[in-house]
């Protein structure tokens, strides 16, 4: 069977006419009701109905389309896949992460592979909102916290901790606390934005402890958190990675108690075809972030 029959009577249906197939598929509109009708011939059985107003399904013709279009689409996957692997990437990779995540831990990872790979172009959208991947086009995220939608291709990274920091300009002030009860003593700021008080869930040597915190800062930003940490507002809670970025002018408040963290994954929406750019991009994100957090610096 010619694959080129079969590709002209798709074309026919899809288009409605044999003259927009035919501009279409640049030929002859003789050159596609021929092939049309030996297709025809091939099976032994009619596909369309024509009049001289307008063309109408055989139910043989019907199911045939059907079938034939998922197979015709499969061929263009299966050709672009095959183009892909044999050239240098190219394209467009459009990813999605939390402020503080691509400032501090993205803005290297991507830098080191668009020299590796200078035929990629990659668009960051940095927001502390909830990105819906498919309906604003993007090909992956980096996303902190639960996943609330169980139809994403999730690869877990880690799950962060939140350890206390302070700057050394409010330390001399007021002194560090010797205990996590002494922590309703001093200015928090507090995270996440639940008002004037909060309670802090820590981990420590013995399991869990609370304590009711108090401060005149609360926010839902941890890129936030930091600077006012470093301007002296107060005690914070800060993953390593933020804190490490500024380790002459931040000290450890009670190195051996964190509060629980939140999980760190690489997601993308469900794709029939994914470029070789993008597979490539989350790869290397994923390879890349789980060294970071092999190093503890999560």
């Amino acid at each position: 069977m010619d694959l080129n029959h079969v590709v002209a009577f798709a074309r026919v249906v899809e288009c409605g006419s044999f003259t927009s197939a035919a501009s279409s598929l640049r030929l002859p509109k003789s050159s596609v009701s021929r092939s049309v009708a030996q297709l025809e011939a091939e099976l032994g059985v009619q596909l369309l109905h024509r009049t001289t107003r307008k063309l109408r399904l055989t139910d043989a013709g019907r199911t045939y389309f059907e079938h034939a279009r998922v197979a015709l689409a499969g061929l263009d996957e299966a050709r672009a896949l095959a183009a892909d692997l044999g050239k240098e990437p190219r394209g467009t990779v459009r990813v999605t992460a939390p402020v503080d995540v691509g400032s501090r831990l993205l803005s290297g990872l991507v830098a080191r592979f668009l020299k590796r790979h200078p035929l990629v172009r990659v668009e960051l959208s940095l927001t502390a909102r909830t990105v819906d991947l498919v309906q604003e086009g993007f090909d992956l995220a980096v996303r902190a916290g639960k996943l609330a939608d169980s139809s994403l291709i999730a690869r877990k990274i880690a799950t962060t901790g939140l350890g206390l920091w302070a700057s050394h300009e409010y330390v001399k002030e007021r002194g560090k606390p010797r205990s996590v009860a002494e922590l309703s003593k001093h200015d928090c700021v507090i995270f996440p934005r639940v008002g004037p008080r909060s309670t802090w869930r820590l981990v420590g040597p013995e399991g869990e402890v609370e304590v009711d915190v108090g401060g005149r800062i609360t926010v839902d930003e941890l890129s936030f958190v930091r600077e006012v940490v470093l301007a002296g507002a107060g005690i914070g809670l800060l993953p390593r990675f933020l804190a490490d970025t500024a380790p002459r002018e931040l000290v450890r408040i009670l190195p051996r108690f964190v509060m629980a963290g939140t999980p760190l994954s690489v997601v993308s929406p469900p794709v029939r075809y994914e470029a070789a750019c993008v597979a490539l991009f989350r790869e290397w994100i994923v390879k890349e972030l789980t060294a970071v957090a092999a190093r503890g610096a999560l």
